[in-house]
């Protein structure tokens, strides 16, 4: 199966099935934009819930939520009016905007033009005489433009502010108020997740690129005289495949395959903090189903590096649909936002070591985008199978991922089996499972239906559920079968949930209704 194929028949089945689909449709839609359906929006939060879990809750890390809109004092401070633009050209027939790396990237297949920076990018639109995409027009010379959506607090035209472009500025300018609530204890982190905004000049690739999206962020505060990570040693064994900059700039594309303690000991990785997250972060993305031959660290070149960074890794994902894509980026940000924020504002933010000697905290960031992991989760888990009759789409989700965790429906709607299924479905309800009650059409093409949003498990009422009080389990992934008695539903959901094999749970019984 083609490339672009996985990519058109995920984006049906997003459409169709409510996973997601393009903003304001019934108008025309706008490039940028997406809708969550209820199967998207439930997929969503299981992957921001399971990153709570491996990046805040077993740290014990804070939490704050923080505006949208801030202040144009915040980013000019931070840095962001300054330099978070990119260069765009315009067509001189249509009018319409792109941005340049990305119009060379398709001309010729480079990859990270952006990091050559601005010369470079004139010269190659030249050199590689690139048109506009959609007219075919002369293309202007490029020019830097902010990507950043401008607004006004105040209803009658008060400060200017902005939309953030991301949740990371609100950990720094509350830092000085989550330090005193921690009790002023260092190291310690903030997380936010939360919607951000970048004005994109030319949004591509649906929901990989978006206008609005959600990120997932972390900044860990540390001296950097004592830059020891207590957890290091819990992840110091896993192996990570790292491309440096020594690489980046002899264009290696074979990655380094290290554990975490020996990236960190060659100076490959800078801090220990950055090293733990790291590894942290290929746990987590392993626990979406990306395997670790699919994930990769790839340095930035210092021409690529965002302002206030020493050193960034994107974790970056082989997809199926567009080859290796970041989903996460590992930046040391140094003091960098914490000093700008104290010249700015004139509030000093040093905390003070037991020695009495006063410093400004280092940080380091681990920034997911939850929309592409939404996406990259759903092509990894997903599956066309070959039947007698038609292609069956299947979602491998983990288990404790899936939208829905169990369906329930009767065999058919007689005979008081629709009435005994919703008292199954409420007991399933009832032991806090996410499910789902569906009794339209045919069994087979109910469990079709399960299989297409990724429900791990099935149960169905049949006759010898009324007889004998005997359910069928049905398997998404094998769509085998077991009989258990309705008393023990309770304990083999527990099971099940906790990791058990599906065979376990129950007699098997002959596979049917596909």
């Amino acid at each position: 199966m083609s490339t672009g194929n996985v990519y058109e028949n995920l984006i049906e089945i997003a459409k169709r099935r409510g996973f997601f689909w393009p903003s304001f449709e019934i108008y025309g839609s706008i490039a940028g934009f997406t809708t969550y359906g209820d199967v998207g929006v439930k997929l969503k939060r299981n992957i921001e819930a399971q990153w709570r879990e491996y990046f805040v809750r077993r740290q014990g890390f804070f939490e704050i939520e923080d505006p949208i809109v801030n202040s144009s004092k915040v980013f000019e401070s931070s840095g962001h009016l300054a330099n978070f633009k990119e260069y765009a050209s315009s067509c001189s027939q249509c009018g319409r905007g792109f941005r340049a790396d990305h119009l060379i990237e398709e001309k010729t297949g480079m990859e990270h033009v952006e990091t050559q920076g601005g010369d470079a990018i004139k010269r190659l639109l030249r050199e590689n005489n690139v048109k506009c995409p959609v007219c075919g027009g002369q293309l202007k010379e490029p020019t830097l433009v902010l990507t950043m959506f401008q607004t006004q607090i105040g209803a009658t035209g008060g400060e200017v502010g902005y939309l953030r472009p991301e949740a990371a500025q609100g950990m720094f300018t509350n830092f000085k108020r989550c330090y005193q609530a921690n009790r002023e204890r260092i190291p310690f982190a903030i997380s936010q997740q939360g919607k951000v905004l970048r004005n994109e000049v030319s949004p591509r690739r649906g929901v990989h690129r978006l206008r609005e999206f959600t990120l997932m962020e972390l900044e860990l505060f540390f001296d950097p005289v004592n830059p020891s990570c207590q957890w290091l040693s819990e992840v110091e064994g896993e192996k990570v495949r790292i491309i440096t900059e020594d690489m980046e700039e002899r264009e290696a594309k074979q990655p380094l395959e290290i554990t975490i303690k020996e990236a960190v000991a060659k100076g490959l990785v800078l801090t220990e903090w950055q090293g733990y997250f790291m590894g942290v972060g290929k746990r987590f993305l392993e626990s979406l189903g990306v395997p670790p031959e699919r994930q990769q660290y790839r340095a930035h070149l210092p021409l690529e590096r965002s302002h206030y960074s020493s050193q960034t890794f994107d974790h970056e994902v082989q997809t199926r649909s567009w080859g290796w894509i970041e989903v996460a980026g590992h930046a040391n940000r140094t003091d960098y936002d914490l000093k700008a924020h104290q010249k700015g504002s004139g509030v000093d933010v040093s905390v003070l070591r037991k020695n009495g000697t006063r410093f400004i905290p280092h940080v380091i960031e681990p920034s997911y985008g939850l929309d592409r992991l939404t996406f990259v989760a759903m092509e990894t888990a997903w599956e066309q199978r070959e039947t007698p009759k038609e292609k069956r789409n299947i979602f491998h989700f983990p288990r404790t991922l899936a939208p829905y965790q169990v369906s329930v429906q009767p065999l058919v709607t007689k005979d008081g089996l629709s009435e005994k299924a919703l008292t199954v479905y409420d007991k399933v309800l009832s032991e806090g499972y996410r499910a789902t009650f569906d009794e339209g059409g045919s069994i087979g093409r109910r469990y079709a239906r399960q299989d297409e949003v990724g429900t791990p498990l099935a149960i169905t009422i049949d006759y010898t559920t009324m007889e004998k009080g005997v359910l069928t389990l049905r398997d998404r992934d094998t769509w085998e079968q077991v009989a258990i008695h309705v008393d023990e539903l309770p304990k083999k959901l527990n099971a099940y949930f906790q990791g058990a094999e599906f065979r376990a749970l129950g007699q098997l019984v002959a596979r049917g209704g596909e």
